[in-house]
């Protein structure tokens, strides 16, 4: 019993000091999972705590579990509108990507720490995988309000790269044992663990909406229902030789998408129930580790974090991203924010349990990587945001929606709003009927309805409305974008409409004009310009000023901004990395101004004098950038 009781007092301990000093971590800015880690460093026992964990088996078994958690959370808080604008970059960083980074991690690990090339491989695709828990916090938590496209592309990418890093290692831990199969079986193998994955992820979302939308059960135990849901979709796809990843993180993202009883309440448990199993995870794994065996590694180790991060990571996402409309900086940013994590951890004790020779040599190498990419990589995310002028103005809206069950079909929910100083509820606009508040807060009391009229700054007002208002109410509450300094940079200057043709906006601001867009609406022009996916802040240059994709809903763009000095957000900095036309475009450039110089030397030395008038020189290509998302 004494035991027992020991036991509960180290772990409730462990778990405390982690959300404690998780408050001052957000205070100096410190990536919280890595002062998770450190907990368990500093209670290992290398550490002052001294407690003695070696078991792998325990470690993977625990660590698998937080997983499938962490990546049910993940799909279950992802949109799918998400996909309509980052799949294709996302997965194809998932899979290319993963496999570029395994093979040049690899190469650095068998010729930094001498181990042989399928050893040196499982460094690699231990580290390939960026971590769902390590992205989604930094991302969700930190307050870096990114493009949807961008945030989309990363969070997605981390929530479906793990099953082809997992693929990777185990396949690997094979072929250290048996060597390896043929290719046949290899992908064969591959597509049987991502279609299964794929169809059991589906088929078990499916029946957890069922059972919980006609079961009807007490609201209390609808969470109960979803977390033993996930464990048994992950752990049945995995025995029947599917990826339970991939299977746990589909479910999620149905579950997430279609209506459910409860959904908010059970999207903050699944929130808290994540904290619970980042927390659990790092520290254990920060038990497991032994500082002292890092001594005769470290450099080497450090060696191929820094190959990770400036070169391996980097080189993944500009072969990945070049077929896709990603402007220099996003390129960059995304290449930046390659978390390690947990994740890589995991994947590092297959080795282990696989009994392969420099097992625990292939853990502490992928230790040092996730400790060196958390430290520099997840310190320096909002800064890097920052220093390339990725952050855009957060949208106002709702604060909070609660979902009522109410009687019948009735489509309503419960919106909070925190009143925004420059929306028309604050300037005294009169409200329709739909839109008034049922309770007004005012500095913490409640106020009669006829006593809160006007509205004031800072007034927390809930109402009743139907979904379809939403939008509507958030422009009520939530102010005019234009009306801020800073959204004015990023929105433009002035509204203008949709349908408004070119040719109107040129005559009346004095634009050029492109004969072959005379007619086209403005909704239109940024929608072809953009390949039919536009997004918020998109830009367009027309003569002297911009055109911006200023607001957007389901059916499209509703209205478009106009940048009479366009902002510093769109001037041109020297690249990172380009896109596939833009290199072709250098090259076919460079080639013929290259002849064409070697004509004219030719031309001199038969004593003839070129016809300059005729022939003239292509200019060297120059650093420019037409649109918010080109080079």
């Amino acid at each position: 019993m004494e035991a027992v009781s020991y036991i509960i007092l180290i772990g409730s301990s462990l778990l405390i000091a982690s959300v404690l000093t998780s408050y001052l971590a957000l205070r100096v800015g410190a990536p919280l999972l890595l002062i998770f880690l450190g907990i368990g460093l500093l209670a290992g026992e290398d550490g002052i705590g001294g407690i003695s964990f070696n078991d792998p088996q325990a470690a993977f078994l625990i660590g698998s579990m937080a997983l499938a958690v962490i990546l049910f959370e993940s799909g279950f808080d992802t949109k799918l509108a998400s996909y309509k604008a980052a799949a294709g970059p996302a997965l194809s960083l998932a899979t290319l990507g993963v496999t570029v980074t395994t093979g040049v991690v690899g190469l650095g690990a068998h010729s930094l720490l001498g181990l042989g090339w399928v050893e040196a491989l499982l460094v690699g695709a231990a580290c390939s995988s960026t971590d769902a828990a390590a992205v989604f916090f930094l991302l969700r938590v930190g307050g870096i309000t990114l493009r949807d496209r961008v945030r989309s592309t990363l969070e997605i990418e981390s929530g479906s790269n793990d099953p082809v890093a997992i693929m990777l290692t185990i396949l690997l831990v094979e072929a250290a044992g048996h060597g390896f199969a043929s290719p046949v079986a290899i992908v064969s193998e591959l597509v049987l663990a991502f279609a299964l994955g794929g169809v059991m992820g589906l088929a078990g979302g499916w029946l957890l909406v069922a059972f919980i939308n006609k079961a009807r059960f007490e609201a209390g135990l609808n969470p109960v229902v979803t977390l033993t849901f996930a464990l048994f979709v992950f752990a049945a796809t995995n025995m029947l030789g599917g990826s339970g990843y991939l299977a746990v993180y589909v479910a999620g993202l149905y579950a997430g998408n279609v209506k459910l009883r409860g959904a908010l309440e059970l999207r903050r448990f699944h929130a808290g129930l994540t904290w619970l199993s980042q927390i659990v995870m790092f520290v254990m794994l920060g038990l497991f580790a032994t500082p002292r065996a890092f001594v005769g590694m470290a450099l080497p180790a450090l060696g191929i974090a820094v190959l990770l991060v400036l070169v391996a990571r980097p080189l993944a996402v500009w072969l990945c991203l070049l077929p896709f409309r990603f402007s220099v900086r996003e390129t960059s940013f995304i290449a930046w924010v390659g978390l390690r994590g947990a994740v890589s951890l995991l994947l590092a004790l297959v080795p282990v349990l696989g009994g392969l020779e420099h097992g625990q040599l292939i853990f502490n190498t992928a230790f040092i990587v996730v400790v060196v990419s958390l430290l520099v990589q997840g310190w320096t995310i909002g800064a890097m945001a920052r220093v390339l002028d990725l952050i855009v103005p957060p949208r106002r809206g709702p604060v909070e929606r609660v979902e009522l069950e109410l009687p019948g079909n009735a489509d309503q929910e419960l919106v909070a709003y925190t009143v925004h100083g420059k929306s028309p509820a604050a300037r005294g606009q009169r409200l329709p009927r739909w839109a008034r508040p049922s309770l007004v807060i005012r500095a913490g009391a409640v106020v009669p309805l006829h006593k809160a009229k006007p509205l004031q700054t800072g007034d927390h007002v809930y109402l009743f409305t139907p979904q379809h208002r939403l939008p509507l109410i958030d422009r009520l509450y939530g102010g005019s974008r234009a009306l801020d300094q800073n959204d004015r940079e990023f929105y433009g200057d002035l509204a203008l409409s949709p349908d408004a043709t070119v040719e109107q906006i040129a005559e009346m601001y004095g634009l050029p004009l492109s004969l072959a867009n005379a007619r086209l609406p403005l909704r239109d022009l940024l929608r072809n310009e953009f390949g039919g996916a536009p997004e918020l802040g998109d830009r367009v240059r027309m003569g002297g000023v911009e055109l911006i994709v200023r607001d957007m809903d389901d059916d499209g763009i509703t209205s478009v901004g106009l940048a009479l000095e366009p902002a510093r957000v769109t001037q041109p900095r020297r690249p990172l990395y380009r896109r596939l036309d833009a290199i072709g475009g250098l090259l076919r450039d460079w080639w013929r101004h290259r002849s064409f110089q070697r004509w004219k030397r030719r031309e001199k030395q038969r004593g003839r004098r070129p016809d300059m008038q005729r022939l003239a020189a292509p200019p060297l290509p120059e650093e420019s950038m037409e649109n918010g998302r080109g080079d």
